[in-house]
Formats: C-alpha cells, sequence, structure tokens
C-alpha cells in the first residue's frame, strides 16, 4: 500500500511540474498535502531515475530559481504511473460494485 501511495504522490508531482514547471517544493507540498521533506525526498528520487532535471534560472528579482523539466524518461513513468492508478481505481470500483449488490441483494 505504501508502495502505491509513493506513486500516486510522484504521478501528482510529475502533474504538477507538467502544468508549472517553475512550482516550488513548499508549494507542492501545500497542495499535495505532504510534509516538505517528503516533496524534496520524492524529487530527488524522481531525478535520479532520470525522470526529471532541474534548471537554474533568474527571477525577474534577480533571485536564483529553479526550473524542472520532465525528460522523455519522466514522460513515460508518468503514463505508466496514471495507467496503473486508473487500473487500481477500476478494480477497487468493481470491489465496491459487487459489495454493494451483494448487500442489496441479503
Amino acid at each position: 500500500m505504501k508502495k502505491n501511495k509513493e506513486s500516486e504522490i510522484d504521478l501528482d508531482i510529475l502533474r504538477n511540474i507538467e502544468e508549472n514547471p517553475g512550482v516550488t517544493q513548499r508549494r507542492m507540498a501545500e497542495e499535495l498535502d505532504v510534509s516538505l521533506g517528503k516533496i524534496n525526498y520524492l524529487i530527488k528520487s524522481l531525478i535520479e531515475k532520470g525522470s526529471l532535471i532541474i534548471e537554474n534560472f533568474k527571477t525577474s528579482d534577480n533571485k536564483l530559481g529553479y526550473l524542472y523539466v520532465i525528460t522523455p524518461q519522466g514522460m513515460e513513468q508518468r503514463r505508466k504511473l496514471t495507467l496503473s492508478f486508473l487500473k487500481r481505481k477500476s478494480e477497487e470500483f468493481d470491489k465496491l460494485k459487487k459489495e454493494m449488490e451483494r448487500i442489496e441483494n441479503k
């Protein structure tokens, strides 16, 4: 179960970055309701897997910032995570549906 939760967070991170490459880790942590340390750990893991790279950029007020870039490997990982997520949710739905039918037929 823990593996599924981390996979879902990885998927959420990749989705977040795809929508906003300049998103901060703090912002992602708030949006995903996980600790900043957990986001940092998972992003480092995605970088080590080759799914993400980080590029430096200067913001308008000359502070150093980061831009996350999803690699082709990361896009493939996102696709696989999405398919796995949808399969898991479909199986959960089927189980719930069977349980509801069982309860209704009593």
